[in-house]
């Protein structure tokens, strides 16, 4: 038998945003993700200002990374030491990093100014 009481079609994906200020608790973009277990502090939370520093700081080594190794690896002939594959696997794994680092960087700096706005 269904349920007569679910909430059915566009307005099931509505997502209601708060109109005064976002408490720093709540200024995720989706929030709370798991319940409280009770052994965590209250008012625990990320430190956004060293996550921008490291965020900030970490962008651009891994970027430099990623070039100097891409630039390493197009200079490596066959049978030279360190291989093409191994200068390739540090290339995608200093890319990967400076992705994470800037996606990070963007998630920071909108949390703060969705703070700092209302």
């Amino acid at each position: 038998m269904p349920d007569r009481n679910r909430i059915r079609g566009p307005e099931r994906r509505r997502v209601r945003r708060p109109a005064g200020p976002v408490p720093r608790s709540r200024s995720g973009v989706v929030g709370r993700r798991w319940e409280r277990t009770g052994t965590e502090p209250v008012t625990a939370r990320s430190d956004l200002r060293l996550r921008l520093l490291l965020s900030s700081l970490f962008l651009p080594v891994f970027l430099a990374g990623t070039g100097l190794f891409w630039w390493w690896m197009t200079q490596t002939g066959p049978g030279e030491a360190p291989s093409t594959g191994s200068l390739r696997t540090l290339t995608l794994i200093c890319a990967a990093l400076s992705l994470f680092a800037l996606t990070d960087l963007a998630v920071v700096l909108r949390r703060r100014h969705r703070e700092r706005s209302h």
